[in-house]
């Protein structure tokens, strides 16, 4: 299992190692020890979440405010889909910016998102079986989101607006500058292995 930070650091790449044969593949998706090496410090993973969806489905940009603020770990079972990980940490250096890395069930990549970024992502396969970890629990109160199509983040999310499918909702999302966002100093940095 490797890591590699991203062009925002604090959101990290996670390369696990395949072994495979004639017979399949087997894989360990998760490991709390090596990621809190690597990290310097622990998470408590409390709630597994999973959707299904089909070519052109856009879910997000998405994330709750403190004190149910969440970090994800997010992965592709089958299919292929392109994240986005938004920095909406004000004070940040890279405020505004976002990390784009595609995971498919093939590549076996995962994307650590952590609190302070909006996240989202875009069906590319036929259809596709996506899987996240979170720290903590859904909270409908804390519940936010920022437009996809805001042309302040320039995110090009690899397929036509006219093919894109979304919610009611994420049809409805604020723009960024209108957005609620954390401070950078109270964001990740202050709930490092906490839950609230």
């Amino acid at each position: 299992m490797t890591f590699t930070r991203t062009a925002i650091p604090d959101v990290i790449i996670i390369n696990p190692k395949v072994h495979g044969d004639e017979r399949g593949y087997f894989v360990e998706t998760f490991r709390a020890d090596k990621l809190e090496t690597f990290l310097g410090f622990s998470l408590s993973f409390c709630q597994d979440n999973e959707s299904k969806s089909s070519y052109g489905v856009l879910r997000g940009l998405h994330y709750q405010l403190p004190p149910h603020a969440q970090t994800k770990l997010v992965r592709v079972i089958e299919g292929k889909v392109l994240d986005v990980a938004v920095d909406i940490r004000k004070g940040s250096p890279t405020f505004g910016q976002h990390v784009a890395v595609e995971l498919s069930g093939e590549n076996k990549r995962q994307l650590l998102v952590p609190r302070g970024f909006a996240h989202g992502f875009v069906v590319l396969s036929e259809t596709c079986t996506f899987a996240y970890k979170v720290d903590n629990y859904y909270s409908p109160e804390c519940d936010r989101g920022i437009a996809f199509d805001d042309s302040a983040l320039n995110i090009d999310w690899l397929i036509d607006t006219q093919k894109l499918q979304l919610s009611a909702k994420d049809t409805q999302q604020p723009l960024f500058i209108n957005a609620d966002h954390f401070d950078f100093n109270e964001s990740l940095y202050s709930q490092k292995g906490t839950r609230a």
